[in-house]
């Protein structure tokens, strides 16, 4: 994905009612967001996803065509991860538990007040944008976990493909850790009591 940082957030509304849609989008433009585009049906949304790469859709339930605003949703959270929050005049049960199988950022009920729309849109970018924050620390994190096959004599590490590495060269390839080299008191003691010996020996 790429960067959106700033620059106004980009917004789809998917709305059948076409005055309703239209008053939401001067609304939503007073309020700073720029919109990518109105939809009235679900494909026309899905489509419209796919080639404006929106931060956020508006989503109605009831749409004109075959595809609803749940359906629509559910495609569009499977395939661009884009957030959606659901405008609609429906609450009833069977409704609720379609919707939440699509992980909706938010869910608001006609009628709505403007300034409740914008604050659930300015939690639905945020969280958002926390997700894919973790997502990318998440993907950047090497854990070494399980049994590593090491030599009992030289101290090497076995990789997956049966090349010996030193524990350094193989710590360093599957984790974030780096080293810094310094000598411990044991190695220490040793190191001086052979040193005194060659003296004593030369």
């Amino acid at each position: 994905m790429t960067s959106k940082t700033n620059r106004k957030s980009i917004i789809l509304i998917v709305e059948d009612e076409d005055i309703v849609a239209r008053d939401l989008k001067k609304r939503l433009i007073e309020l700073g967001y720029k919109v990518a585009g109105i939809e009235h049906t679900g494909q026309g949304a899905i489509d419209a996803v796919e080639k404006s790469n929106p931060d956020l859709v508006l989503m109605d339930i009831m749409l004109k065509g075959d595809i609803d605003g749940i359906t629509a949703a559910g495609e569009i959270n499977n395939r661009f991860r884009v957030p959606i929050i659901y405008l609609t005049a429906y609450s009833d049960d069977d409704t609720l538990a379609r919707a939440k199988i699509t992980e909706p950022f938010g869910y608001l009920l006609k009628p709505f007040e403007i300034r409740e729309l914008h604050t659930a849109i300015a939690i639905a970018l945020y969280k958002h944008k926390m997700e894919l924050e973790l997502a990318e620390a998440r993907a950047k994190i090497k854990v070494l976990q399980g049994f590593l096959p090491i030599c009992a004599s030289c101290k090497k590490i076995r990789d997956d493909k049966g090349l010996w590495s030193q524990v350094e060269s193989y710590i360093k390839e599957h984790s974030e850790a780096d080293f810094t080299h310094s000598i411990c008191p044991d190695c220490m003691k040793i190191s001086m009591d052979e040193l005194d010996n060659s003296n004593l020996n030369p």
